[in-house]
């Protein structure tokens, strides 16, 4: 084995360059957890009191019934419920009530988001049996909804090749999942 260059047995070269791994490993750190966030809401919706309340996620999300996206709940949708509750002395209701007040469109911001050219649709899931909680984390314990990081193609196909025997081939072909 040949002898290392002068200028790695220098311990200060060692230094340096666990000091730029760690500047790399921060950083990738920082960038991951940043892409993850929940992304800012157009009004602070606190998923955890309307699921305590009994409100069941295809109430809001009647999307998931139908098609690919869940879809998100309208002014109407919320107002359906909360024209029947008293706000007074409630700021989260009150500042709720202000609100809808204004009448406005709810831009929400999606979360749990596929790539265009993956094909979704909730329906083979829901009749597979799976809850809500088993992709996106049990948000009744979330004060915002949070994306959950490891949806991607290896967590599905881990999720996929654990089903019967007679259905791997079905969901593990590319096309089951890429139109």
């Amino acid at each position: 084995m040949p002898p290392l260059p002068k200028f790695l047995k220098n311990p200060l070269v060692w230094l340096g360059a666990l000091l730029l791994l760690g500047a790399l490993a921060g950083g990738a750190y920082v960038g991951i957890q940043a892409v993850q966030a929940a992304p800012p809401q157009p009004f602070p919706y606190v998923h955890s009191v309307h699921l305590q309340s009994g409100i069941q996620c295809i109430y809001c999300h009647p999307g998931v019934l139908r098609g690919k996206s869940a879809g998100l709940p309208t002014l109407q949708k919320c107002q359906g419920c909360h024209n029947n509750i008293d706000p007074a002395g409630k700021p989260a209701l009150e500042a709720w009530a202000d609100y809808a007040s204004k009448n406005k469109t709810i831009e929400w911001v999606p979360v749990a988001i596929q790539p265009d050219f993956v094909y979704f649709n909730h329906n083979p899931h829901i009749a597979a049996g799976l809850n809500c909680e088993q992709c996106h984390g049990d948000v009744s314990k979330m004060t915002v909804a949070q994306s959950q990081g490891d949806q991607n193609m290896g967590w599905c196909l881990s999720c996929h090749t654990r089903q019967a025997p007679e259905k791997q081939v079905k969901l593990t072909d590319c096309a089951t999942c890429h139109k």
